[in-house]
Protein backbone atom coordinates (compact mmCIF):
# COMPACT_ATOMS: atom_id res chain seq x y z
CA UNK A 1 0.00 0.00 0.00
CA UNK A 2 1.46 3.56 -0.60
CA UNK A 3 0.95 5.76 2.29
CA UNK A 4 1.33 9.82 1.32
CA UNK A 5 1.93 11.51 5.03
CA UNK A 6 0.99 15.02 4.59
CA UNK A 7 2.90 17.31 7.17
CA UNK A 8 4.11 21.15 7.51
CA UNK A 9 2.35 24.13 6.21
CA UNK A 10 2.81 27.27 6.99
CA UNK A 11 1.26 27.84 10.49
CA UNK A 12 2.99 28.38 13.76
CA UNK A 13 3.04 25.04 14.38
CA UNK A 14 4.94 23.76 11.34
CA UNK A 15 7.74 22.49 12.93
CA UNK A 16 5.18 19.74 15.14
CA UNK A 17 3.88 18.65 12.07
CA UNK A 18 7.05 18.00 10.42
CA UNK A 19 7.85 16.58 13.73
CA UNK A 20 4.76 13.62 13.82
CA UNK A 21 5.11 13.61 10.13
CA UNK A 22 8.55 12.02 10.35
CA UNK A 23 7.58 9.93 13.36
CA UNK A 24 4.46 8.19 11.91
CA UNK A 25 6.73 7.75 8.45
CA UNK A 26 9.32 5.63 10.33
CA UNK A 27 6.85 3.25 12.49
CA UNK A 28 4.74 2.48 8.86
CA UNK A 29 7.75 1.92 7.38
CA UNK A 30 9.00 -0.52 10.17
CA UNK A 31 5.70 -1.90 9.36
CA UNK A 32 6.46 -2.35 5.47
CA UNK A 33 4.65 0.49 3.96
CA UNK A 34 5.53 2.45 0.76
CA UNK A 35 5.56 6.05 2.70
CA UNK A 36 6.45 9.39 1.53
CA UNK A 37 6.09 12.51 3.94
CA UNK A 38 4.83 15.95 1.49
CA UNK A 39 4.75 18.88 2.28
CA UNK A 40 1.43 21.36 2.20
CA UNK A 41 2.63 23.45 -0.66
CA UNK A 42 2.00 24.44 -4.41
CA UNK A 43 3.26 20.97 -5.16
CA UNK A 44 0.76 19.36 -3.49
CA UNK A 45 -2.39 18.89 -5.71
CA UNK A 46 -0.06 17.77 -8.63
CA UNK A 47 1.61 15.36 -7.15
CA UNK A 48 -1.74 14.04 -6.02
CA UNK A 49 -3.38 14.24 -9.46
CA UNK A 50 -0.27 12.28 -10.90
CA UNK A 51 0.53 9.74 -8.66
CA UNK A 52 -2.30 9.12 -6.09
CA UNK A 53 -1.45 7.33 -3.64
CA UNK A 54 -3.59 4.51 -1.55
CA UNK A 55 -4.59 7.26 1.05
CA UNK A 56 -3.47 10.09 2.44
CA UNK A 57 -2.58 10.47 6.09
CA UNK A 58 -3.21 14.31 6.70
CA UNK A 59 -0.76 15.35 9.93
CA UNK A 60 -0.81 19.27 9.26
CA UNK A 61 -1.82 20.92 12.53
CA UNK A 62 -3.05 24.18 13.18
CA UNK A 63 -4.95 26.34 10.25
CA UNK A 64 -5.15 24.45 6.70
CA UNK A 65 -5.01 21.41 7.92
CA UNK A 66 -7.15 21.16 11.14
CA UNK A 67 -9.35 23.65 10.12
CA UNK A 68 -11.05 21.54 7.11
CA UNK A 69 -9.50 23.16 4.08
CA UNK A 70 -6.78 20.22 3.30
CA UNK A 71 -10.03 17.93 3.95
CA UNK A 72 -11.79 20.17 1.72
CA UNK A 73 -9.21 19.66 -1.14
CA UNK A 74 -8.66 15.75 -0.81
CA UNK A 75 -12.56 15.70 -1.17
CA UNK A 76 -12.42 17.45 -3.89
CA UNK A 77 -9.97 15.30 -5.98
CA UNK A 78 -11.28 12.01 -4.12
CA UNK A 79 -8.49 11.04 -2.88
CA UNK A 80 -8.90 8.60 0.35
CA UNK A 81 -7.60 10.07 4.00
CA UNK A 82 -7.53 9.03 7.15
CA UNK A 83 -9.22 11.07 9.74
CA UNK A 84 -12.28 13.66 9.92
CA UNK A 85 -14.23 15.07 7.13
CA UNK A 86 -14.29 19.16 6.52
CA UNK A 87 -17.26 19.75 8.76
CA UNK A 88 -16.27 17.86 11.55
CA UNK A 89 -12.68 19.55 11.27
CA UNK A 90 -14.07 23.14 11.15
CA UNK A 91 -16.50 22.68 14.26
CA UNK A 92 -13.44 21.22 16.43
CA UNK A 93 -10.76 23.53 15.67
CA UNK A 94 -12.84 26.72 16.82
CA UNK A 95 -13.03 25.93 20.37
CA UNK A 96 -15.85 27.73 21.70
CA UNK A 97 -18.04 25.84 18.88
CA UNK A 98 -16.91 22.60 20.55
CA UNK A 99 -17.34 23.77 23.66
CA UNK A 100 -20.65 24.90 22.46
CA UNK A 101 -21.43 21.14 20.76
CA UNK A 102 -19.97 18.76 23.67
CA UNK A 103 -22.25 20.91 26.13
CA UNK A 104 -25.44 20.19 24.38
CA UNK A 105 -24.66 16.20 24.78
CA UNK A 106 -23.86 16.42 28.37
CA UNK A 107 -20.17 16.93 28.77
CA UNK A 108 -19.22 20.09 31.61
CA UNK A 109 -17.23 22.48 30.04
CA UNK A 110 -15.04 25.43 31.38
CA UNK A 111 -17.39 28.13 31.94
CA UNK A 112 -16.12 31.04 29.69
CA UNK A 113 -16.22 33.77 26.89
CA UNK A 114 -14.51 33.96 23.15
CA UNK A 115 -13.76 37.74 22.37
CA UNK A 116 -12.92 38.56 18.65
CA UNK A 117 -10.11 41.42 18.45
CA UNK A 118 -12.69 43.85 16.86
CA UNK A 119 -14.84 43.49 19.64
CA UNK A 120 -12.25 43.24 22.60
CA UNK A 121 -11.22 46.85 20.92
CA UNK A 122 -14.01 48.30 20.07
CA UNK A 123 -16.17 47.95 22.93
CA UNK A 124 -13.19 49.09 25.20
CA UNK A 125 -10.99 46.41 26.51
CA UNK A 126 -10.41 47.69 30.14
CA UNK A 127 -14.14 47.62 30.55
CA UNK A 128 -14.51 43.78 28.63
CA UNK A 129 -11.83 42.24 30.72
CA UNK A 130 -12.80 43.75 34.23
CA UNK A 131 -16.43 42.20 33.17
CA UNK A 132 -15.18 39.09 32.52
CA UNK A 133 -12.70 38.77 35.56
CA UNK A 134 -15.70 39.98 37.16
CA UNK A 135 -17.85 37.26 36.21
CA UNK A 136 -15.77 34.20 36.07
CA UNK A 137 -13.43 35.30 38.98
CA UNK A 138 -9.61 34.51 39.03
CA UNK A 139 -7.29 32.70 38.11
CA UNK A 140 -8.36 32.23 34.02
CA UNK A 141 -7.25 30.45 31.20
CA UNK A 142 -6.76 32.55 27.77
CA UNK A 143 -5.54 31.01 24.58
CA UNK A 144 -6.25 31.81 20.91
CA UNK A 145 -10.21 30.07 20.15
CA UNK A 146 -8.33 28.50 16.99
CA UNK A 147 -5.49 26.35 17.07
CA UNK A 148 -2.82 23.97 19.43
CA UNK A 149 -0.42 22.90 20.88
CA UNK A 150 -0.78 25.69 23.92
CA UNK A 151 0.53 28.71 21.09
CA UNK A 152 -0.72 31.58 22.95
CA UNK A 153 -1.84 30.22 25.96
CA UNK A 154 -1.59 32.15 29.76
CA UNK A 155 -2.77 30.82 32.99
CA UNK A 156 -3.80 34.66 34.24
CA UNK A 157 -3.63 34.47 38.29
CA UNK A 158 -3.71 38.25 38.67
CA UNK A 159 -6.18 41.03 37.13
CA UNK A 160 -2.65 42.64 35.87
CA UNK A 161 -1.57 39.85 34.12
CA UNK A 162 -4.31 39.82 31.76
CA UNK A 163 -3.62 41.99 29.34
CA UNK A 164 -0.79 40.56 28.14
CA UNK A 165 -2.26 37.65 28.22
CA UNK A 166 -5.05 38.67 25.54
CA UNK A 167 -1.93 40.55 23.37
CA UNK A 168 -0.50 36.71 23.36
CA UNK A 169 -3.48 34.91 22.27
CA UNK A 170 -3.89 37.43 19.53
CA UNK A 171 -0.84 37.16 18.24
CA UNK A 172 -1.92 33.65 17.06
CA UNK A 173 -5.89 34.40 15.97
CA UNK A 174 -8.44 36.77 15.70
CA UNK A 175 -10.05 35.61 18.60
CA UNK A 176 -9.05 34.65 22.20
CA UNK A 177 -11.09 32.09 24.51
CA UNK A 178 -11.27 33.49 28.28
CA UNK A 179 -12.25 30.30 30.78
CA UNK A 180 -12.50 29.76 34.12
CA UNK A 181 -9.45 27.98 35.30
CA UNK A 182 -10.12 24.23 36.33
CA UNK A 183 -7.43 22.35 38.57
CA UNK A 184 -7.37 19.31 38.79
CA UNK A 185 -5.46 16.10 37.20
CA UNK A 186 -5.41 16.61 33.14
CA UNK A 187 -5.66 13.46 31.24
CA UNK A 188 -6.08 12.63 27.39
CA UNK A 189 -8.09 9.82 25.76
CA UNK A 190 -7.31 9.06 22.51
CA UNK A 191 -10.63 7.43 20.45
CA UNK A 192 -9.62 5.13 17.52
CA UNK A 193 -12.77 3.52 15.24
CA UNK A 194 -11.39 0.96 13.15
CA UNK A 195 -15.21 0.53 11.64
CA UNK A 196 -16.60 -0.83 14.21
CA UNK A 197 -17.40 2.12 16.27
CA UNK A 198 -15.17 4.60 18.48
CA UNK A 199 -13.55 2.51 21.67
CA UNK A 200 -11.81 4.95 23.99
CA UNK A 201 -8.29 3.89 24.83
CA UNK A 202 -6.60 4.45 28.59
CA UNK A 203 -6.02 7.80 29.78
CA UNK A 204 -2.93 9.11 29.78
CA UNK A 205 -2.17 11.21 32.81
CA UNK A 206 0.07 14.49 31.69
CA UNK A 207 2.00 15.46 34.77
CA UNK A 208 4.33 18.89 33.35
CA UNK A 209 7.39 20.19 35.71
CA UNK A 210 5.87 23.86 35.47
CA UNK A 211 2.65 22.47 36.62
CA UNK A 212 1.11 24.03 33.04
CA UNK A 213 1.23 22.03 30.22
CA UNK A 214 2.18 24.90 27.54
CA UNK A 215 4.42 24.45 24.55
CA UNK A 216 7.27 24.11 26.25
CA UNK A 217 5.89 21.27 28.64
CA UNK A 218 4.58 19.66 25.56
CA UNK A 219 7.97 19.18 23.38
CA UNK A 220 10.85 20.12 25.46
CA UNK A 221 12.50 16.32 26.42
CA UNK A 222 11.82 15.91 30.20
CA UNK A 223 9.61 18.87 30.79
CA UNK A 224 6.76 16.53 31.63
CA UNK A 225 5.86 12.64 32.91
CA UNK A 226 3.35 10.90 30.91
CA UNK A 227 1.33 7.86 33.41
CA UNK A 228 -0.13 4.98 31.45
CA UNK A 229 -2.63 4.05 32.24
CA UNK A 230 -3.46 7.62 34.18
CA UNK A 231 -3.50 7.30 38.32
CA UNK A 232 -7.36 7.51 38.78
CA UNK A 233 -9.73 5.22 40.01
CA UNK A 234 -11.65 2.71 37.57
CA UNK A 235 -15.10 4.78 38.07
CA UNK A 236 -12.79 7.92 36.77
CA UNK A 237 -11.22 6.19 34.10
CA UNK A 238 -14.75 4.28 32.91
CA UNK A 239 -16.35 8.12 33.11
CA UNK A 240 -13.28 9.96 30.70
CA UNK A 241 -13.78 6.94 28.36
CA UNK A 242 -17.16 7.53 27.92
CA UNK A 243 -16.90 11.11 28.00
CA UNK A 244 -14.52 11.01 25.52
CA UNK A 245 -16.04 8.71 22.84
CA UNK A 246 -19.32 11.23 23.56
CA UNK A 247 -17.52 13.50 22.15
CA UNK A 248 -16.03 12.32 19.33
CA UNK A 249 -19.31 11.16 18.21
CA UNK A 250 -21.12 14.57 19.00
CA UNK A 251 -18.33 16.25 17.15
CA UNK A 252 -18.67 13.70 13.79
CA UNK A 253 -15.52 12.79 14.39
CA UNK A 254 -14.07 10.14 12.16
CA UNK A 255 -11.28 7.05 12.34
CA UNK A 256 -9.20 8.69 15.39
CA UNK A 257 -9.12 11.59 18.10
CA UNK A 258 -7.94 12.71 20.98
CA UNK A 259 -9.97 14.42 23.93
CA UNK A 260 -8.35 16.22 26.46
CA UNK A 261 -10.09 16.52 30.16
CA UNK A 262 -9.25 17.99 34.06
CA UNK A 263 -10.67 15.56 36.43
CA UNK A 264 -12.02 17.37 39.76
CA UNK A 265 -13.18 15.31 41.99
CA UNK A 266 -15.77 13.93 40.53
CA UNK A 267 -15.75 15.83 37.82
CA UNK A 268 -14.99 15.42 34.03
CA UNK A 269 -13.85 18.29 32.67
CA UNK A 270 -14.14 19.21 28.53
CA UNK A 271 -10.93 20.99 27.58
Amino acid sequence: MSVMVIAGGLSAERDVSLRSGRRLAESLREEGEDVSVVDLDASLVPSLQNDPPDVVIPLVHGAAGEDGSLADVLDALDIRYVGSGAVACRQTFDKAIAKGIVADHGLQVPSGYSLPHGIFRDLGAPAVMAAIVDRLGLPLMVKPTCGGSALGATLVREAEQLPPAMVAAFAYGDSALLERYVPGVEVAVSVVDLGHGPQAWPAVEIVPRSGIYDYAARYTAGETEFFVPARISTSQADACAAAAVTAHQALGLRDWSRVDFIIDGDDIVFL
